[in-house]
């Protein structure tokens, strides 16, 4: 029996056009915020990862808090997007907080700042947005292939963001005047754009009502679901893909931390970069291919565990190429198996909303609860907390190393770092991501439970 139909293409189309303003909040300061305050600013990479970290430490409590929240949240607009409408006003404000530091204020005084100003971003306004936009995947339709067809939508629109951002921002920033004038120019137009864009995204989709959502199910399980934030975490760690999803989210952003590693390493390595763009283009363009071919990818082979595992095989061979390319001295090569790698990556991208909606329904299979906002929290923990803590790795490997941002050419340790960190360390991580992507077959476990 096929499974009912819940969205028309634009309303596809808007939810995807989020992830344009969530990406120019998270390329923009994931790419670029180290080198801001390195080269422009003049602080210490070391002490800039050391605060990153401190501020991860505030987001592994909000992040359950909000998915909690938005659960017990009951509008008109429904449960998800009045947190998503009203957090990325916050979003807007702090990012262009971030890049506006006096470079003429006191050190202390600097990093105080960024502190406050990257922990409000991160911990609070960015973690209730992202959440509840993931969140809609589980409420605005119950049909899975239209789930994986909005996370494929989503990523498009996100890799695309992160391609357009890469590919311009030092030019743009050259435009508006340079400098530190620059770069809070360049923030405040990417915070205006994302604010309009994260609007229009949420106004152009529709939450199911409870009633609808609930549909199918027995009547004792319909009432309405009461829990505190201590038992939304006790039902989301008692689910051991819940578990499996946020260490892979982890791990996937301190991935993305060493891949961003490509502008000190084009910069300081390859003293040329020139070549930043290029590797920017072979690494979205490839992955929004395969963003496009994931949903028939997963029809095709009637699951989405099979894509995804074969999917993080590939980016391991391509990255591993991209070591001996390099050390070849060949960047065409670089480029095409950077290219390989990042195509690999797709499947996953493409469908791991629809993972997480399969593990929200193995807590309901498992414990009669439903938890899909608490269980989206996922993304945003492991999207905040691997990327602070790849950011912050990168502070501390480039400082211990002898970084100096004044300097054109840096000391030899310092390059042999960079090139471990951008060669190296992403197969080291994916090999890890990719062993426990190998248990995580969770829509099997629902079928065989629902056959009880």
């Amino acid at each position: 029996m096929e499974e009912k139909r819940y969205l028309k293409w634009y309303n596809k189309v808007g939810y995807g056009s989020g992830d344009i303003a969530g990406n120019v909040v998270y390329a923009f300061l994931s790419t670029f915020v180290m080198v801001y305050l390195t080269t422009i600013v003049g602080m210490n990479p070391g002490v800039v990862g050391t605060l990153i970290a401190l501020s991860k430490l505030l987001d592994g409590v909000t992040d359950v808090f909000f998915g909690t929240m938005i659960d017990k949240t009951k509008t008109r607009m429904g449960k998800a997007k009045p947190w998503m409408l009203y957090g990325y006003i916050g979003c807007a404000v702090t990012l262009a907080a971030i890049f506006a530091i006096p470079v003429n204020m006191g050190e202390t005084a600097q990093y105080a700042w960024f502190f406050i100003a990257y922990s409000l971003l991160n911990a609070v306004f960015y973690t209730a947005n992202n959440i509840a936009y993931s969140a809609l995947t589980a409420l605005i339709t119950k049909n899975s292939r239209e789930r994986v067809e909005m996370g494929s939508y989503r990523f498009i629109f996100a890799f695309s963001t992160s391609l357009i951002i890469q590919t311009i921002t030092l030019d743009f920033v050259e435009k508006m005047g340079g400098g530190a004038a620059g770069w809070r120019t360049v923030a405040i137009i990417y915070a205006v754009v994302g604010l309009i864009v994260n609007t229009i995204s949420a106004l152009s989709v529709k939450e199911l009502s409870e009633e609808e959502l609930q549909e199918g199910e027995a009547k004792e399980e319909k009432a309405e679901e009461k829990y505190t934030l201590i038992d939304g975490a006790k039902l989301l760690f008692a689910n051991k893909y819940y578990i499996m999803i946020s260490m892979i989210y982890l791990l996937q952003q301190v991935y993305q931390a060493m891949i961003n590693v490509c502008l000190f390493y084009m910069m300081y390595v390859m003293f040329n970069e020139d070549l930043y763009p290029k590797f920017s283009w072979a690494t979205n363009i490839p992955l929004i291919i395969a963003l496009i071919i994931t949903p028939h990818l997963v029809e095709r082979m009637g699951s989405l565990y099979k894509p995804n595992l074969i999917g993080f095989i590939t980016c391991i061979i391509g990255r591993a190429l991209v070591i001996v390319a390099a050390y070849m001295g060949s960047v065409p090569l670089m480029l095409l198996f950077t290219a390989v790698g990042a195509f690999g990556m797709g499947p996953w991208q493409g469908g791991m909303n629809a993972v997480i909606a399969a593990c929200s329904e193995y807590t309901y299979l498992t414990k009669k609860k439903r938890v899909d906002g608490t269980m989206y929290s996922c993304t945003s923990f492991g999207l905040k907390l691997g990327g602070g803590l790849g950011m912050a790795i990168t502070g501390w490997m480039m400082d211990f190393s002898g970084f100096d941002g004044d300097l054109l050419v840096q000391p030899q340790s310092c390059v042999d770092m960079l090139s471990f960190m951008y060669l190296w360390m992403p197969v080291i991580i994916l090999i890890v991501i990719t062993l426990i992507m190998s248990r995580l077959d969770v829509e099997k476990v629902n079928k065989e439970l629902k056959a009880i």
